[in-house]
């Protein structure tokens, strides 16, 4: 009997024993996905910054440098108002409607121009001459130094008609402001101080 109760000590102790690496394991197993997962999910929080909107609503947008992005948004905006504001074919709402698109790009400078062309019949001329214009924006240099940011554009219009094409040089230069996203404004800037530097004639080829 004593033999047996020996026996039976130690195969509960072996028991015991087993039981015991099992938990310790699981419990180390635990420790370190808890770890891992605390490591992974302080890292994603460091992604993410906290916005109080007037102390009211709390807002999270992404930590990521805008500044990066800003000249690439800049050039992109001054370049979809150009293309908006020059590109016109003989029909007059879809001339409204490109127009309407880029006023809501730049200030009233460039409503000034579009009202001193309107005035003249340019767009009149256009239409019943059934000419199509086509702006292509070379390049667009922005200055980020100061702010307003100073942007120049380099541009050529290709005026399109049954007989020729003329290609004409447009340089411009303005101001970008920054402003508040929306559906109509992606890029965030507002064009200021449209100022038409050169619009000439370059050469009329025949078709």
């Amino acid at each position: 009997m004593e033999f047996k109760s020996l026996k039976n000590i130690e195969t509960s102790f072996r028991q015991i024993r087993l039981f015991g690496i099992v938990f310790v394991s699981l419990c180390a197993l635990i420790a370190v996905g808890s770890v891992w997962s605390a490591f992974r999910f302080a890292e994603a929080q460091r992604q993410k910054i906290y916005v109080l909107d007037n102390g009211k609503s709390l807002m999270l947008a992404l930590s990521q440098d805008m500044a990066q992005n800003r000249p690439a948004e800049a050039r992109e905006h001054v370049r979809r108002f150009h293309e908006l504001f020059f590109t016109l074919s003989p029909e007059k709402s879809a001339i409204e409607h490109n127009l309407k698109r880029a006023l809501l790009l730049a200030d009233r400078s460039a409503y000034n121009y579009y009202t001193d062309f309107a005035e003249k019949g340019y767009y009149n001329r256009i239409i019943a001459g059934n000419i199509n214009q086509v702006l292509q924006v070379d390049s667009v240099v922005c200055d980020f130094d100061r702010y307003p940011y100073e942007a120049r554009t380099y541009a050529r219009q290709m005026i399109i008609r049954e007989s020729n094409v003329t290609e004409r040089s447009l340089v411009t230069s303005c101001r970008l402001l920054n402003a508040t996203r929306s559906d109509n404004n992606p890029n965030g800037f507002t064009i200021e101080g449209v100022t038409i530097l050169e619009n000439k004639d370059l050469r009329t080829i025949e078709r």
